[in-house]
């Protein structure tokens, strides 16, 4: 299945979609090309804000780029794969069945099908600006992220994935 056929099918089953996944074997590239097209796509997700507040403030948008790019490309992917490492060994002490590398893939396939609301967010804080909307899609994404981790985590776990 397609990259984003299978983003859209994990709004209606994040776990099937994850055992899929996991299905087509142990792959280290394709879990780093996961986590890495994630964060670009949350880097992306950013450019309405970022072009928003240079606006307002007058910094130049080519610093504030440069800086989210350095913070979302570049150090998120290796935040996260400590988070998954983190998460398997609190998992592995809970009694967790899972493996190293579907820890990591229930984390960073949770953060690419969670990409559209992220880029939801971002065009509402780059469009109406801070208040109760940017919160609401900011909660949203958040929430919707935390399902798709959390369910594929506990059923990687659970050895269901």
């Amino acid at each position: 299945m397609s990259i984003m056929r299978d983003i859209a099918a994990t709004y209606r089953g994040p776990v099937a979609v994850l055992r899929r996944r996991l299905a087509a074997g142990d792959r280290e590239d394709r879990a780093l090309a996961v986590v890495m097209a994630g964060c670009v796509l949350l880097f992306v997700a950013q450019w309405p804000r970022l072009a928003r507040q240079a606006h307002e403030t007058g910094a130049e948008l080519e610093m504030l780029m440069g800086g989210s790019l350095m913070a979302l490309v570049f150090i998120l992917p290796l935040i996260l794969y400590a988070l998954a490492g983190l998460s398997r060994l609190v998992a592995r002490v809970l009694g967790g069945q899972g493996g190293a590398y579907a820890t990591r893939m229930a984390l960073f396939w949770a953060l690419l099908a969670a990409s559209p609301v992220f880029l939801l967010n971002g065009l509402t804080q780059g469009f109406v600006g801070p208040g109760v909307q940017s919160a609401l899609t900011g909660l949203l994404a958040l929430g919707v992220f935390l399902w798709f981790w959390l369910a594929g985590l506990v059923a990687v776990e659970r050895g269901r994935a």
